[in-house]
């Protein structure tokens, strides 16, 4: 646990004195009393229970305190809610390599059908985007609630030559934030190595961009499914930390042969690879996780993974309304304690 105004804790110092100002009355009030015979009357007609009673309502009390000075400093904690994302960007490689079948019965096809059981698992009231990358990467659905648009983008896939994996980043974070005017057509020009077309932290027409801690947007992710490396556009770590500056997690999902292997298909032979190195320092800049996938049924369960963790996440969340009912609760009963026992409030 920790707190935003932990300066405020120094007030739990003063519960010492007020203890020690109970005793001073206590003291106080003997003196003041009225004079039984002796000693052992006072006792009996106290009796143990009742001398037990009238400190009660006052601990009661002084705990009441207690968490109101702990409210008052607002905690927070590390606690798991129902997620608040309101839009899931679905980044998909749709290069040439994914027609490779050590993913049966290939990994394109394997793809496919994953996202379309995670689209359909997904709440009506989510909307998903679909981003199609190769040597470009392109917006082939808005952000939509209607399921039949987007599992009719996922079947017009075509698979194209080259990966851009910045490109797909860029251009998923276009479509969460389509106010930022990111120039599209620009970010897609950029050669390997070519520099990286991102927007300026300044806009004319309004205040400069301040960034946010990674991980800090709740609204929207990104899931970057792909089976190979870079070999064209933007940087992907300078992408992934253009996503970071503004909040968004990556998830991202490798998927083939982790060694490298020749694929050859239709006349043309290519060398594939999977940069899980890359891939981990996106998901790892952004706050996000890195998933690995062998196999189809693999690729099913990573899915079914990242749905789990849209239904419910681990958030850091202020918990001051729970301490002050707590205390509330506390007050209430040691006046109501001391109503019952003693028809007086403490």
């Amino acid at each position: 646990m920790s707190f935003l105004w932990p300066d405020a804790l120094w007030l739990l110092l003063a519960l010492p004195l007020l203890v020690l100002l109970y005793v001073w009355l206590l003291r106080r009030r003997k003196k003041g009393a009225l004079r039984f015979a002796n000693l052992a009357m006072v006792k009996d007609a106290m009796g143990a229970g009742q001398r037990v009673r009238r400190h009660v309502p006052p601990a009661l009390f002084l705990i009441s305190l207690a968490l109101m000075i702990v409210a008052i400093a607002r905690p927070t904690s590390v606690l798991t809610l129902p997620s608040q994302h309101d839009l899931v960007v679905l980044a998909m490689d749709v290069s040439r390599s994914m027609l490779a079948e050590d993913v049966q019965p290939n990994r394109m096809v394997a793809a496919q059908a994953a996202a379309r059981a995670f689209i359909e698992e997904q709440p009506s009231r989510t909307r998903i985007g679909i981003v199609a990358f190769a040597g470009t990467a392109s917006v082939v659905q808005s952000p939509t609630n209607n399921r039949d648009d987007l599992l009719a983008a996922i079947d017009r896939f075509q698979l194209q030559r080259a990966t851009a994996i910045g490109n797909a980043i860029v251009v998923s974070l276009a479509t969460i934030f389509p106010d930022a005017k990111i120039d599209i057509a620009a970010v897609n020009s950029t050669r390997r190595g070519g520099g990286v077309p991102l927007p300026s932290d300044a806009t004319p027409d309004g205040p400069a961009f301040k960034p946010v801690p990674p991980g800090s947007y709740p609204s929207a992710v990104i899931i970057l499914l792909t089976d190979g490396q870079a070999t064209t556009g933007v940087d992907p770590i300078e992408a992934a930390k253009m996503a970071a500056d503004r909040g968004v997690r990556i998830y991202t999902v490798g998927i083939g042969t982790k060694e490298g292997e020749i694929l050859r298909t239709e006349g043309w032979s290519m060398r594939v690879r999977l940069d899980e190195e890359s891939l981990k320092t996106i998901s790892t800049l952004t706050r996000g996780e890195y998933f690995y996938a062998g196999t189809a049924m693999d690729l099913k369960k990573v899915y079914s993974a990242l749905n789990t963790r849209f239904t419910l996440e681990k958030r850091q969340t202020e918990v001051t309304a729970l301490f002050a009912a707590a205390a509330a609760v506390f007050a209430v009963l040691a006046a109501g304690l001391s109503l019952l026992w003693f028809n007086r409030v403490m």
